[in-house]
Order: C-alpha cells, then structure tokens, then sequence
C-alpha cells in the first residue's frame, strides 16, 4: 500500500517477547518544495499526492492566492535518479510573478518537520499578519459535525494499518466530503487537501466550509484552515491555547473531543446548531 513501509519488528505481550516479524510503518520522507527552481522549504511528509501538497504549502504561506497562479507543478531529475520523487517544482502560470521573497523574509531557515508546519518562522506574529477574518455562516449540524468525525476512520486505510498517520478532510457546509488525505503531518495531510481543492477551483470559495482532523486542533492546523476561508474546524482531540486564541481572533468555529457523540465547543459556536 502506498505510504506503508515494512520493517522488522519485536513484540512483547503478556511479559514475553516474541520472535521478529516484519511490521506495517508509516512512510516518512523528505520533500523538498521549490517555486521555479528555488527552494523554498523541505518537510517530513508521507510520499504522495505530492503535487497536492506542495500548491497546499504555497497557498497557506500566500505565495498563491488561486488555481490560476499555478503553472507546471512536477517532480525534479529522472525517476532512475536516486531519491527521485523528493524534489518537486512548482511553476509560475502564465504572465504570473510569484512572490517567495515575502516568505524567505520570514523564516529563519527553510527545514519544517512533520510535526510543525510553521517551524522556522521568526515569530508567531508573521504568521497571524496573513490570516483573513471569516465570515459569518454557515449554519452546521451538530448531529452531522458527530457524524462525520465518526466517519473520519473510514478514510484512513493507513491509520489502520499503521496506527500512525494522521488525517485531515474537508467538507461542505452540509457535511458532503469535498477532499480527505492522510499524513504523518497533519498540517501535511491539510495541505494536500487544500492543495487539491485549490487545483480544482474549489478554493478560495464558499464549498470548503467544515474540516474534521484526526489528533489535536493545533495552531498550524486553525492558520492554514483560516487561509482556506475553512470557518468551521473540528478535531478529535483537544485544541491548544493558541489555536483557539486564533479562532477567536479570525471569527472560526473551534470543536475539539468531538467523539462519542459530544464535543467542546472553544471558539464561536453560534454556528452549531
């Protein structure tokens, strides 16, 4: 399956090992992300949907601001290359400058990790510079936000095979599934579904109203959400500080524990009913 890797593995149950065996992982990976021919950034990510992710990254750091400032987007070198598939090129579209320099200004290195999409920024304020304020609407269902996190797990094959992949999907208004990938990031996995809705036309616009994470709500995840014009984020498990203080600040609907049919609500819940 792709984005799994075998390795060897010993196990301990009931206080006695057990002998080798070959294990399912979760694929970790270098990416390196460049705008016509400069390197812009390298995450750890999970190989695939590579061409997502990448315009996914442009669009939250707000090099892109649509499907049309984006030209030719494909992977560097030759695949008899050693470590082809980890370098990817995004090209200008046409009569289109991209402006990088906004972004290079504000970081002190170009390494993220698959932990931290905002790694490396000089201060969190050169994050919250970019972030919109949402509008008001739409009006979303409890009952479907609880039902839609409960099928979150169907569109994770490799969290079942792993138990180490995160998720991340988006929604419209009325719980329809627009884009849902899986990363060992999760700002990753949110970029690719970003990515892919901004490749399809669907973002920026009014369709991608609801996001649903596997994990905790964190800051990076509620930044990119809010680039997105998502107004409505859920999580399964809790939400930090700072997320939610940048909830408030943009106008975005903050739920976190949303399992077993309850949630708590941290941000702007006059849009739950």
């Amino acid at each position: 399956m792709k984005g799994v890797a075998r390795r060897e593995v010993r196990r301990v149950a009931g206080g006695e090992a057990q002998p080798a065996a070959d294990d399912d992982v979760v694929l970790e990976e270098p990416l390196e992300i460049r705008v016509a021919g400069e390197t812009l950034a390298i995450t750890m990510r999970t190989p695939g949907h590579d061409r997502e992710l990448a315009v996914g990254f442009l669009f939250a750091e707000g090099v892109i601001g649509s499907r049309d400032d984006v030209g030719r987007v494909a992977h560097c070198g030759r695949p008899d290359q050693e470590g082809y598939g980890n370098t990817i090129d995004v090209a200008p579209g046409p009569g289109v400058s991209l402006d990088i320099d906004r972004v290079s200004a504000t970081r002190r290195g170009t390494i993220t990790t698959s932990a931290c999409g905002v790694c490396g920024r000089r201060s969190v304020g050169d994050v919250l510079e970019r972030c919109p304020k949402l509008p008001p609407g739409p009006e979303v269902e409890i009952a479907s936000l609880v039902r839609g996190m409960e099928s979150l797990r169907t569109l994770q094959p490799n969290f079942a095979k792993t138990g180490g992949i995160h998720a991340a999907a988006i929604f419209d208004a009325g719980l329809k599934m627009l884009a849902a990938f899986e990363d060992i990031g999760r700002h990753n996995a949110l970029d690719k579904a970003v990515g892919a809705l901004v490749l399809a036309g669907k973002v920026p616009g009014e369709d991608a109203a609801v996001l649903l994470v596997s994990g905790r709500a964190s800051f990076e995840v509620v930044q990119k959400a809010a680039m997105a014009r998502i107004r409505v984020v859920a999580s399964v498990s809790a939400a930090s500080s700072l997320a939610i203080d940048l909830a408030n600040a943009t106008g975005m609907t903050l739920c976190g524990f949303v399992r077993g049919g309850g949630m708590t609500v941290y941000a702007h819940p006059e849009r739950l009913h």
